[in-house]
C-alpha cells in the first residue's frame, strides 16, 4: 500500500502546475498520475508537429453522440492522453479570454475570488513572456510565452485584409482591449512548444517527493464515510488493479471530460443515471456531467493563386529539408504554428464583448476533418465564443473501457447558430477582400454556389468540428447544480477537490489552455492554504488616483 499526502488524477495543464506547486514543499509527498505516455515524440517538441495532433495522435479517440441540432453529425472529439494534456496537443495560441468573462464568474455564478482582478496574478505568475512585462503580463513565470517566428506573407495579408473590412489592429490580445485582429502569441520558448509539461512538470521531476506515473489510470476515487481516501490506479496491461491512499486530499485534474468521467464512475454524480448504468451511489451530486460547453469551430478555405501557404511543403522532398531546417536553425515551415494570426470581433454588435475569434490556417486540411486542396490553400476559421447550449457527458457503462457519451447539444439554442453562421459569412467576407486578392484564386469552401440560408447551414453541419475546449461539467458555484465550491471542493465529499477546465461555470471568450494553466496556479494556493494573490491594479487607475491626489 502506497500513502502521500496529493493524489493528482491527471498530468494535463492543471495537474503539472499543481505537482510542480505542491511539491516546493520537500515534506509533501505528491503522487501524479496519467493515462497518457510521456511526450517524448518530437512531434511534441515542433510547433507545426500541432497538425498531427487533431488527427489522433496521443488522444482518446472519442467522439460526440450524433448533434440533433445539426443533422445529427458526429464529430471527432480530440482530448489529450499525453503528459502535459492539451498543451501537449494543441495549436499553442495564448490567449486568455475577456476580463467580463471571469467577473461573471463572480457575478453571475457566485464564485467568489475569481474575479478578472483576483485570476490576473496567477496568469502573470505562471507566464514567462518573451515581449510584454506589465500589469497584465509576466516575463518570469516558467511557461514560455513568445512571438511567431515563421509566419508567411499571407498572413500580413489577411491582417490587411481585416482592416479593409473594419476591425483594428490589436497588438495584445491579452492586454486592456479585446477586439481587433493581429499576430497570436504562443506558449513557445525558444522556438519550440512550451507546454505544461516542459514548463511544469520537467523541473520538478527531479524532486524526490514527486511520483509520476505513466500509461496508468485513475479508475475510480476511493471514498471512506464520506472522505476521499485514495484511488484505485490500472495499469499499463488493463488488468491489474492497484490502490494509493492520500492522507491529505485527492485532487483531481482528469480533464474538461475526464474528470466528470472519472467521478461518474466512481460513483458520485446523478443518482438516477448512475443506477441505470450499473455504478453503485456513493454520493448523490445532481451536477457532475451536467453544464458541458464547448466553442465550436466553421470554415473557410479558399485555394492559393500560387505556392503561398505552407501546403507546399507536402511533398517529400520539401518535408525532410523543412525538417532538417528546423533542427539546425530553428525556422522555416517546422517553426510555425500553422495558426499564427487571428482576433477577435462581434457578430452580435449588442455583445457586452468580442464574441467570434477567429484563426487564419496557413494551409488546407490542417485538423482532422477539415478538407485538404490538391493546390495550396488557407483556412479562416471562425468560432463562436459564449454558446448558451448546454450539454453532457454521461457514461454508457460502469466498464473503464467504455468512452463516454459526450454530447455538447451545439446549437440547441438557436441564437448560437445565428452567431455561428454570422462569423461564417464575416469570414468569406475576409477572405474576399482586397488585401488578399493577389494571393487567393477563389473560395473553395463552401464555394461561391453556397449563398442561401439553407445552404449555408448544411455546409456549416458538414464542417463544423470542436475547437477543443470542453468546459463545465464540474461547474463552481453554491446553486443546487454546482459540484464543486469557490475553493474547489466537492460538494458533500470531504478531502476531494477538482482543478482543472471543469469546473469553469462559464466558458471564456477564447482559448482555455491558459486558464486552466491559471486554475492550476490558483488551486495549489488553495490547497496550501496560502493566502491569495493581491488583485491586480492597472496603470491607468494608478495614473488616475495620482492626478486626484494632486
Amino acid at each position: 500500500m502506497q500513502t502521500y499526502d496529493y493524489i493528482i488524477t491527471g498530468a494535463g495543464p492543471a495537474g503539472c502546475v499543481l505537482a510542480s506547486r505542491l511539491t516546493e514543499n520537500p515534506a509533501v509527498r505528491v503522487l501524479l498520475v496519467e493515462a497518457g505516455a510521456r511526450d517524448s515524440h518530437p512531434f511534441f517538441r515542433m510547433p507545426a508537429g500541432f497538425a498531427k495532433m487533431t488527427k489522433g495522435i496521443a488522444s482518446w479517440g472519442w467522439s460526440t453522440v450524433p448533434q440533433r441540432h445539426m443533422s445529427d453529425r458526429v464529430v471527432w472529439y480530440t482530448q489529450a492522453k499525453v503528459i502535459g494534456g492539451g498543451s501537449t496537443i494543441n495549436a499553442q495560441i495564448y490567449t486568455r479570454g475577456n476580463a467580463l468573462d471571469y467577473d461573471a464568474w463572480e457575478t453571475e455564478a457566485g464564485c467568489e475570488g475569481w474575479s478578472y482582478r483576483e485570476v490576473l496574478p496567477y496568469f502573470r505568475r505562471a507566464e514567462g513572456n518573451e515581449r510584454f512585462h506589465d500589469d497584465y503580463h509576466g516575463s518570469e513565470g516558467p511557461l514560455g510565452v513568445s512571438m511567431p517566428r515563421a509566419a508567411l506573407p499571407i498572413c500580413d495579408a489577411f491582417l490587411r485584409a481585416a482592416r479593409q473590412c473594419g476591425l483594428p489592429c490589436n497588438h495584445d490580445f491579452n492586454g486592456r482591449p479585446q477586439e481587433g485582429v493581429g499576430f497570436y502569441q504562443l506558449t513557445q520558448k525558444n522556438v519550440a512548444r512550451s507546454s505544461a509539461a516542459t514548463a511544469f512538470l520537467r523541473p520538478a521531476m527531479t524532486r524526490p517527493n514527486l511520483t509520476v506515473l505513466t500509461a496508468s489510470e485513475v479508475s475510480r476515487i476511493l471514498v471512506e464515510r464520506g472522505r476521499a481516501v485514495g484511488v484505485e490506479i490500472v495499469g499499463r496491461s488493463g488488468g491489474e488493479r492497484t490502490s494509493a491512499y492520500a492522507e491529505r486530499e485527492v485532487l483531481v485534474t482528469s480533464g474538461g471530460i475526464g474528470s466528470p468521467r472519472l467521478l461518474l464512475l466512481s460513483g458520485i454524480g446523478p443518482a438516477d443515471h448512475l443506477r441505470s448504468v450499473g455504478v453503485e451511489v456513493l454520493h448523490d451530486l445532481r451536477g457532475v456531467g451536467e453544464n458541458l460547453q464547448d466553442h465550436l469551430d466553421l470554415s473557410v478555405i479558399s485555394e492559393c493563386s500560387g505556392d503561398y501557404s505552407y501546403d507546399r511543403v507536402q511533398r517529400i522532398d520539401r518535408t525532410i529539408v523543412a525538417g532538417i531546417q528546423y533542427l539546425l536553425f530553428k525556422t522555416g515551415p517546422v517553426a510555425s504554428s500553422l495558426f499564427e494570426t487571428g482576433g477577435f470581433w462581434y457578430a452580435d454588435r449588442s455583445a457586452r464583448s468580442p464574441d467570434i475569434q477567429f484563426h487564419f490556417g496557413q494551409g488546407s486540411g490542417i485538423e482532422k476533418g477539415i478538407s485538404k486542396l490538391d493546390n495550396p490553400g488557407v483556412t479562416l476559421n471562425s468560432a463562436f465564443m459564449r454558446p448558451r447550449s448546454r450539454g453532457t457527458v454521461r457514461l454508457v457503462s460502469a466498464d473503464l473501457r467504455a468512452a463516454p457519451l459526450i454530447d455538447p447539444n451545439y446549437w440547441s439554442d438557436p441564437y448560437d447558430r445565428e452567431m455561428s453562421l454570422r462569423g461564417l459569412e464575416m469570414a468569406r467576407e475576409i477572405m474576399n477582400a482586397p488585401a488578399l486578392k493577389p494571393f487567393l484564386l477563389r473560395e473553395a469552401l463552401p464555394g461561391p454556389s453556397v449563398t442561401d440560408d439553407h445552404g449555408v447551414f448544411n455546409f456549416a453541419c458538414s464542417v463544423a468540428k470542436t475547437d477543443h475546449h470542453p468546459v463545465g461539467a464540474c461547474k463552481m458555484g453554491n446553486d443546487a447544480m454546482a459540484v464543486v465550491s469557490p475553493e474547489l471542493k466537492v460538494h458533500g465529499i470531504d478531502g476531494l477537490r477538482v482543478c482543472d477546465s471543469s469546473v469553469m461555470p462559464l466558458i471564456n471568450s477564447s482559448k482555455t489552455n491558459a486558464p486552466t494553466i491559471m486554475i492550476g496556479e490558483k488551486a495549489s494556493d488553495l490547497v496550501r492554504g496560502l493566502p491569495s494573490l493581491p488583485p491586480s491594479v492597472f496603470e491607468h487607475e494608478r495614473n488616475e488616483r495620482a492626478q486626484m491626489a494632486k
